[in-house]
């Protein structure tokens, strides 16, 4: 008998994100004054409206198993807000909610992929999506954005990387790591090439309530009925009405494709959360839900504008503004070959962990995220913490060291 543990769950790499917020919680523990800009978390209270649908609920007694792909309350006002906001008709039926929108991901491709499968993924990306493929039995194509197109990776970006083997692509607008948007055109374009050569779009939308500029939010299944037939689209509660504690995601998709999620689901969760799910048909329903959003994505909209402003004012960094979700990707490589003491900066990691260790600030390396040269910074958080924390590293940025001839 072997005592081997699972050859795919230990190739799993941690979250980089999560592991480097544990650690600047840690180090804010033993006294020390850490700014974080790591999280991708709003840092405002879930609104009044919500958290008193939480205790109503509970009053109610609602504390039991609801059916697993969640309630029917909760994805019927999922259908009524996917028409209303994004021009998608669905049916409950073809709605799965689950523990965040983290795992409607993994399920999606857990019920999609075969071994061998191939999944289209620009890049820079959110760091849990080549590992959910790997893990499903997939595999991850990175496909490269270029800063010069502000990361938006095109259609004809896309098509040389489509094979055989590519099952889906996964497009996630406005993006994490660094807030860019895929305009109407662009998802029309890309829409047609996943029609012409048949593989599915997995659809992250978590961030589309968090649009600046004017800037249109457009679902890309929303392009025709051939596109619609072969999109899931991912959303959830956690960023748009500060959320993330209650883990309510959810799926639209096609009816043969939610089937296998719920399917999915029933055997490993058995549902999701039933007081969060009740709350969030009341932050999907109630009337004061437009108000709290906007005044969250008018404050994000200030600090959008101050941090990059500040971050651009550094000697040797550089930072396109973001048009939507709330983070800023800030150019670092200017500062490679710098010296802190001893250490050689020769990558976002180094300067990450010095930033970490002699700033006492936090950020997260672009090699987390596929992208070499960068470093990710949240705004979700205040405007005092923007301040102190971008002084520590105009501070540090100042005082590295000339570097070596070679």
């Amino acid at each position: 008998m072997s005592l081997e543990i699972s050859r795919v769950c230990s190739a799993i790499s941690p979250s980089p994100t999560l592991a480097i917020d544990a650690k600047a919680k840690e180090m804010r523990a033993q006294g020390r004054d850490v700014i974080s800009f790591c999280a991708g978390e709003p840092d405002f209270v879930t609104p009044a409206y919500i958290r008193d649908a939480a205790h109503e609920a509970l009053d109610k007694g609602l504390t039991k198993y609801t059916p697993a792909s969640g309630t029917m309350d909760l994805r019927r006002a999922i259908c009524d807000k996917l028409l209303r906001d994004n021009g998608l008709s669905y049916t409950p039926a073809q709605v799965v909610v689950s523990n965040g929108a983290k795992s409607s991901l993994f399920e999606v491709f857990s019920a999609i992929l075969n071994p061998g499968d191939e999944v289209l993924i620009p890049t820079p990306c959110w760091v849990s999506y080549p590992e959910m493929v790997r893990i499903a039995g997939g595999v991850p194509v990175f496909v490269e954005g270029k800063p010069e197109k502000g990361f938006v990776t095109e259609a004809c970006d896309l098509a040389p990387y489509v094979t055989e083997r590519t099952k889906a692509l996964v497009l996630n607008t406005p993006n994490n790591p660094n807030g860019c948007i895929w305009n109407r055109a662009q998802l029309t374009e890309i829409a047609a090439l996943a029609v012409e050569k048949g593989f599915y779009v997995i659809s992250d939308e978590i961030y589309e309530k968090l649009i600046y500029d004017g800037e249109e939010h457009v679902s890309i299944a929303s392009l025709g009925e051939a596109i619609y037939s072969q999109t899931i689209t991912i959303n959830g509660m956690s960023k748009a009405y500060a959320m993330t504690g209650w883990r309510i995601g959810y799926a639209a998709a096609p009816l043969a494709v939610a089937k296998v999620m719920g399917s999915l689901q029933s055997q490993i969760a058995s549902g999701s959360n039933s007081i969060a799910q009740y709350a969030s048909v009341r932050a999907l329903t109630a009337p004061e839900g437009a108000e709290e959003i906007e005044k969250m994505r008018t404050a994000y909209d200030a600090r959008r504008r101050h941090i990059v402003e500040r971050l651009n004012a550094i000697p040797g960094i550089r930072c396109m503004m973001p048009k939507g979700a709330f983070y800023a990707m800030m150019d670092v490589s200017g500062l490679f070959g710098l010296r802190d003491g001893d250490v050689e900066i020769t990558d976002s990691m180094t300067l990450a962990a010095q930033l970490l260790e002699h700033a006492d600030v936090a950020v997260v390396p672009g090699k987390a995220f596929c992208t070499e040269g960068y470093c990710r910074m949240s705004y979700a958080t205040s405007m005092e913490s923007i301040d102190r924390g971008i002084d520590r590293i105009e501070r540090f940025v100042a005082s590295l060291t000339g570097r070596e001839a070679r």
